[in-house]
């Protein structure tokens, strides 16, 4: 009964994340969903910013706390190794949830493109960032990242494998293409608005952050290997000299 449950509680994550994720798209790229990050009611300028930045903070400090080998170790005690991940989707989930509910957009423009070309070709970069974001959970382990393979492997009674290092497709030319897709769409804007760029901007800052915390616990996980790597490939963009060097070298 206890892994039934979890499997109900792993898929409720999943979906809760799932309508979560579409509706980020929607929300920066300001289209279908009711509220985007330049609509919505209006705020003055100061409560605007405060709000906002208040937002992006309590996201920064969620995911990056709650992600942290330290607080997993913490909070093992009272949740079930099974549904963890699970547990951590969900409260990612719902606070971004509130950052979208709650966001005060600020409408000044930065830049516009009015260039019909360029707008296409900014619209089709930003779908691109989420593409490259989408497939690249894929090419580590989708399900196990946002917590469903964990709750069905309790069901079966399968034992979970230990951790291995892979570098499948982008993560052979880029460290985090994850957060390389979310960059891109994030500022593949045709009209970049102030509360856009605010928001650009702080998720820019979290990534680096959030960087620099995972490859510390990646080290952690598998020392001179993961470090090795880190050598040869670009965090988030490749390492072009390596590149040639590496292709006169095989000539």
């Amino acid at each position: 009964m206890g892994a039934l449950l979890s499997v109900g509680y792993g898929l409720a994550c999943y979906s809760v994340f799932l309508c979560t994720v579409l509706y980020a798209v929607g929300f920066v790229g300001a289209f279908v969903v009711p509220k985007s990050i330049d609509t919505g009611g209006g705020a003055p300028l100061g409560e605007a910013l405060v709000v906002d930045t208040l937002l992006l903070c309590l996201f920064a400090v969620q995911h990056s706390v709650m992600a942290r080998r330290g607080f997993k170790r913490w909070w093992a005690r009272f949740v079930p190794p099974a549904i963890e991940r699970s547990t951590f989707v969900l409260a990612a989930s719902l606070t971004l949830a509130l950052l979208f509910w709650q966001w005060r957009p600020i409408a000044a423009v930065v830049w516009q493109i009015e260039e019909p070309a360029g707008v296409l070709l900014l619209q089709a970069v930003f779908w691109l960032g989420w593409a490259v974001l989408l497939v690249s959970t894929f090419l580590l382990n989708h399900f196990e990242l946002f917590g469903l393979h964990q709750v069905f492997a309790r069901l079966v009674a399968r034992q979970e494998p230990q951790p291995t290092f892979r570098t499948p497709l982008f993560y052979r030319y880029v460290r985090h293409p994850i957060y390389l897709g979310t960059l891109i769409a994030f500022w593949a804007a045709p009209t970049m608005s102030v509360g856009h760029l605010l928001f650009a901007i702080a998720t820019t800052g979290y990534v680096f952050l959030g960087i620099w915390f995972e490859e510390r616990d990646l080290i952690h996980q598998f020392g001179d290997r993961y470090r090795l790597y880190r050598e040869h490939v670009g965090m988030l963009l490749p390492h072009v000299r390596k590149a040639r060097d590496d292709k006169r070298a095989a000539q």
